[in-house]
């Protein structure tokens, strides 16, 4: 006779579960218990790493939107010029227009006290387009030579005031974008700086001072490969020298004669010379502000963002260069940073948010971010790869 007792489940059990439903339940509840056992609030805080690299792309962010401020504050002020201008010139076309409108009434009037012509007459002419009646050859045959040159002035005045209205309009509506686009820029500067404030600001002693450990690792690193560069632009130039004496050497074994080796080598030198004199000048300046607190958006001469310092720095040399890194950036000729010469403008990250003035040996002049002050510092301080180009402007 067969059994009707049910067969015992070969599954694995576990010890006092009596159901696989209630056994899924008790392990979830272990390892939720675990997790949890293994939290601790600490967890919720970023690591010392993220809070440095969160801190420096947040004053990488504020330094990209402080050259967008840069160039929306330029744009609007040009702007702001280029409408005081229009409103001034309609202003003066209005009075011109007003003008020649009086001298036509004057006609007009004269015409009906001595009954030349009947009234429609000064109706016809002071319309506000009495263009539209000029081709109708009775009215045109009534008008004197003067009269017909004082419409045609008035006409002409109309045209040019108009156009300069729409023009004038045009031109308010561009500066209310210009101004739009510079407060969100200034509101982007401000709620970047604030948020990096807010990070540094919750970091306990120990971890600023490991923080200022891992920054002071980074510069060695950096003085490292600015040492590096140094040495090889040495040796670049002594074998560079050895050539051009073994040059030399060549042309007078053989007999050219002194003078004209002499010519040669004072052409071309010439435009080197012209050109690091007003390197020298630009650096120079750069050197007299060390010390000078950032301010995002300032020129000088108490303070300097980053390109505000390149753009004084080579104003002192007589050179005039754009507001903003993304205009510096074209105003010279490209080189490769092993061929960096002092005087070069050296710009940083793929959105050319940084720019610093180059001294040599690998060392640059700059304004780093907000905090900080004008300093001497290797072009390497944020690692080679955030180099983005060299660009020489005179």
């Amino acid at each position: 006779m067969a059994s009707h007792r049910k067969s015992r489940p070969t599954g694995p059990r576990v010890a006092g579960i009596r159901t696989p439903a209630l056994a899924t339940a008790a392990l979830t509840s272990v390892a939720l218990l675990s997790q949890t056992a293994q939290a601790t609030p600490s967890d919720d805080r970023p690591t010392l790493e993220e809070v440095e690299k969160k801190v420096d792309d947040l004053y990488r962010q504020a330094g990209s939107a402080t050259e967008k401020y840069n160039a929306a504050k330029e744009k609007t002020s040009k702007q702001r010029k280029k409408v005081d201008g229009l409103l001034d010139d309609v202003a003066k076309r209005t009075q011109k227009l007003n003008d020649a409108r009086a001298e036509l009434g004057s006609f007009a009037s004269a015409q009906y006290r001595t009954g030349a012509a009947v009234p429609e007459t000064a109706t016809l002419l002071l319309a506000d387009s009495p263009q539209d009646y000029f081709d109708q050859n009775q009215l045109m045959d009534r008008l004197t030579g003067r009269q017909k040159s004082a419409v045609d002035d008035y006409v002409t005045q109309q045209s040019e005031t108009m156009k300069k209205r729409r023009e004038a309009t045009e031109s308010l509506e561009t500066l209310t974008e210009s101004q739009n686009d510079l407060k969100t820029a200034k509101s982007t500067v401000q709620k970047k700086l604030a948020t990096a404030r807010e990070l540094l600001s919750e970091l306990t002693a120990e971890e600023k001072a490991r923080l200022a450990a891992i920054e002071k690792k980074k510069q060695q690193e950096a003085a490292r490969k600015a040492a590096e560069l140094a040495k090889q632009q040495a040796e670049e130039a002594a074998e560079r020298k050895r050539q051009e004496e073994a040059a030399q050497q060549q042309e007078s074994d053989a007999g050219s004669g002194g003078t004209s080796t002499g010519t040669g080598s004072s052409d071309s030198s010439s435009p080197g010379t012209s050109t690091g004199t007003k390197a020298d000048k630009a650096i120079a300046f750069a050197r007299a502000q060390i010390g000078k607190p950032y301010v995002w958006g300032a020129t000088g001469p108490d303070s300097y963002d980053c390109s505000g310092l390149t753009q004084a720095a080579w104003k002192a040399a007589g050179v005039t260069l754009p507001r903003v890194t993304y205009d510096q950036v074209n105003a010279g000729t490209t080189v490769p940073v092993s061929q960096a010469q002092p005087g070069d403008l050296v710009f940083f990250y793929d959105d050319i948010s940084h720019v610093g003035l180059y001294i040599g040996d690998g060392m640059m002049i700059h304004a780093p971010k907000p905090g900080a002050y004008v300093r001497e510092e290797s072009i390497f301080y944020d690692g080679e790869s955030s180099i983005y180009s060299v660009v020489r402007p005179a």
